[in-house]
């Protein structure tokens, strides 16, 4: 049996694995960006796996490693500027590994009361940056964002309709509506269509010329929808929208939704980095009002893969929300104290991987001050980013101090081209986006602690070189 190693072979296992981790830390920044995508050669080195017979440690780890530099975007390189995917801190990667090995169960707290109060802590800090007081704040660690906006929904349909846990959309008694953003996440639809809702029930709200969710607009359709006989149920703003990392007027829209009365919601995913700085906090200004709010330690905090967060002012939504009777699971954390959570009552899901270790120790290292430093580097390079672009002909058409600018090329290249341009060349990973009017803008975001100057200055340059090949081709220049 191969489901265990000898004491020898173990170490040996774990030096290689060390060794090839360390080898990415300081090679990665000398790769391709993006790989040169090859579905038939990807197939067929997968194809001798029957796994009718086993092979050496050595050899199995050398094959995911082969694997892993050839076939990925790397997101930790220093010149991906695109989705929110940053290099993971070093604790991160530390606390994945300690994480892996004990293998805690986190569903009942008295299986692991380290690992629920661990979270639990975090929750607290997290929901005081935010503005949250003690006293009212609660929240749970989620698979990514997805899972974060989803269990929004859930709770905001709870809140609505105190027998919707019973009764499902029956309680609410009238078509319930979410109101989004043009640019908010596309998770809100998908929940939507997962709470038996329907994408119909998602009303899409059309952005100012900022790119913003404009009060008046928001206050206008629920008038009309709830004159029509719906049901405005929640409201979901974006702190830092992915496509153009604009944040929505908060103190605004909240506004709008006390007086319609209905559940506030910030998607803070990435933007949240905001409430880390005190130059950026007056972004989030009225965000302590909102009944929950999403924010993914994965982007702007760094961790590894996936660490989403889902916190609230509503210190009994989530058990209100999850809570079912299960006889069968551990009840000894209810025997020693009342204030004892089960995670499994908390949350959508039931076992699941102790996600907070890996922002605990990153936390614990760095502190608040380390991580206001790495955020303060990115939006300097943000800066850096736009400055650049200008002075080489691009214009930015997106306002954020957040470090994400859409640019657009005034001799009228396609924009897209020019994005597909530089990921074919390797250099660096940008991505495109559509405007309202119909514009299509190179999306380029600074997500990793790791980026510097001269990595701005080669995707600036990559770029140029992308745009004078496109007009060569088109018979002109720029």
């Amino acid at each position: 049996m191969n489901l265990d190693l000898d004491a020898a072979a173990r170490g040996e296992l774990w030096q290689r694995v060390v060794a090839e981790i360390e080898r990415y830390h300081d090679d990665v920044g000398r790769a391709r960006v993006a790989p040169a995508l090859d579905l038939a050669g990807l197939r067929a080195r997968l194809a001798p796996f029957d796994f009718a017979s086993g092979i050496t440690p050595a050899a199995a780890v050398e094959f995911a490693v082969d694997g892993l530099w050839r076939d990925q975007v790397h997101t930790p390189h220093p010149r991906y500027f695109g989705l929110f995917n940053p290099a993971p801190t070093a604790m991160g990667v530390a606390g994945d590994a300690l994480v892996g090995a004990f293998n805690p169960q986190i569903a009942a707290w008295s299986h692991s009361p380290f690992a629920s109060e661990v979270e639990r802590h975090l929750v607290l800090a997290l929901g005081r940056r935010f503005g949250y007081p003690d006293g009212a704040i609660d929240g749970v660690f989620a698979s990514g964002g997805a899972e974060a906006n989803h269990t929004a929904v859930l709770c905001a349909l709870t809140h609505s309709a105190p027998g919707f846990a019973r009764e499902g959309v029956r309680a609410l008694g009238a078509s319930p509506l979410i109101y989004v953003s043009a640019f908010s996440h596309d998770s809100v639809l998908k929940a939507a269509r997962l709470c038996g809702l329907g994408t119909d029930a998602v009303r899409i709200i059309a952005v100012d010329a900022k790119l913003r969710l404009a009060p008046a607009a928001v206050a206008a359709a629920m008038e009309r929808d709830r004159a029509a006989g719906s049901r405005p149920v929640m409201l979901v703003v974006t702190a830092g929208s992915t496509s153009a990392g604009v944040v929505d007027d908060i103190a605004g829209l909240v506004a709008v939704a006390a007086r319609h009365g209905v559940w506030f919601h910030v998607d803070a995913a990435w933007g949240g980095m905001a409430a880390l700085l005190p130059e950026l906090r007056p972004l989030l200004a009225g965000i302590e009002r909102a009944d929950s709010i999403t924010f993914d330690a994965h982007k702007s905090l760094s961790t590894p893969m996936g660490a989403g967060i889902f916190l609230t002012r509503h210190p009994d939504i989530l058990e209100r929300t999850f809570r079912v009777s299960a006889d069968y699971m551990p009840r000894d954390g209810a025997k020693i104290t009342e204030h004892a959570i089960d995670p499994f009552a908390h949350s959508m899901q039931w076992s699941r991987r102790f996600t907070g270790l890996k922002l605990f120790l990153s936390l614990a290292v760095a502190g608040w001050d380390g991580y206001a430093a790495a955020l303060r580097h990115q939006v300097a390079m943000g800066e850096r980013l736009r400055k650049r672009a200008r002075a080489d002909g691009w214009q930015i058409v997106n306002d954020t101090p957040l470090p994400l600018a859409l640019l657009t090329d005034a001799g009228g290249k396609d924009a897209a081209a020019v994005a597909q341009a530089v990921v074919a060349s390797g250099e660096a990973w940008v991505s495109s986006v559509r405007l309202p009017a119909g514009e299509t803008a190179i999306r380029a975001c600074i997500t990793n602690y790791r980026t510097q100057t001269a990595d701005v200055d080669a995707l600036i340059a990559s770029l140029g070189r992308a745009r004078a090949a496109l007009g060569s081709a088109y018979g002109g220049a720029r």
